[in-house]
């Protein structure tokens, strides 16, 4: 059996992304087929250790810095940094904010990119034009297309900037393939639908990314210090008008 299974796959255009999940080799206490006691053999479970591989046809991705573990083929390579006021590496505040690197790691050409296995779980997914934009959690992205094009959104509330859950948020805007690492399998995320004239409330905590349609304030649960100390509560979402949230329900069961 191979080390590692290939448990999604998504493409689009040049760009294919691969999430394969490690198989782990366990030794149990079964006898092996000679009868021999004391003798033991290894069977094969699968772990929570998960790994991308990127493979680019004529096309280019982006990934975070640190990522790689190998790669082969024609690929070019080159460090994007961010510039002021020009996207998603306009961060040098909110870098700080989010938590994410103000650079990126951009492979262009045609060639496989293997990056470095992790114990979190990666979401593939595709986006289909311009009137496709999300807003991901702040640690959440990985991965995407280079023709997706990707800024920083900044929550301008005083609540927001001192939330801990987002002063700044990655946004996707465009075309294309992303990978977004999750703290839970792609099976135990909740697609709640906003409708107009309705409110999704949404502890940070457990959000993954949402429409960037939405009209999002993010603070207490309840006003005043006091009674937000008493809902045992942190900061919260609130989402308005027409979209989606994608939250991450089962994040604290352990």
């Amino acid at each position: 059996m191979a080390f590692r299974q290939c448990i999604q796959e998504e493409s689009r255009g040049g760009v294919t992304m691969r999430v394969h999940r490690y198989v782990e080799k366990k030794m149990v206490a079964r006898g092996l087929p000679t009868g021999v006691e004391g003798q033991l053999h290894y069977i094969a479970e699968p772990t929570d250790v998960h790994q991308l591989e990127i493979e680019l046809n004529n096309s280019a991705v982006l990934i975070q810095p640190g990522a790689l573990q190998y790669s082969y083929g024609n690929l070019s390579v080159e460090v994007i940094r961010h510039e002021p006021n020009k996207g998603f590496f306009a961060r040098a505040a909110a870098s700080a904010a989010t938590g994410e690197s103000a650079h990126a790691t951009r492979y262009s050409g045609s060639g496989t990119i293997w990056c470095e296995p992790v114990r979190r779980h990666f979401i593939l997914a595709t986006m289909d034009g311009p009137q496709d934009a999300l807003l991901l959690d702040d640690k959440a992205f990985y991965a995407c297309d280079a023709d997706i094009s990707l800024s920083t959104h900044v929550h301008n509330s005083i609540q927001g900037m001192f939330s801990g859950n987002g002063l700044a948020q990655p946004k996707i805007t465009g075309a294309g393939v992303f990978a977004v690492e999750s703290p839970v399998p792609v099976h135990e995320i909740d697609e709640v639908a906003v409708k107009q004239g309705q409110e999704v409330v949404v502890d940070g905590d457990f959000m993954l990314m949402y429409s960037a349609s939405l009209e999002v304030n993010i603070g207490p649960l309840v006003a005043g210090l006091r009674n937000a100390m008493r809902s045992g509560e942190g900061f919260v979402y609130r989402l308005r008008g027409a979209g989606s949230v994608w939250v991450t329900p089962s994040a604290r069961i352990a």
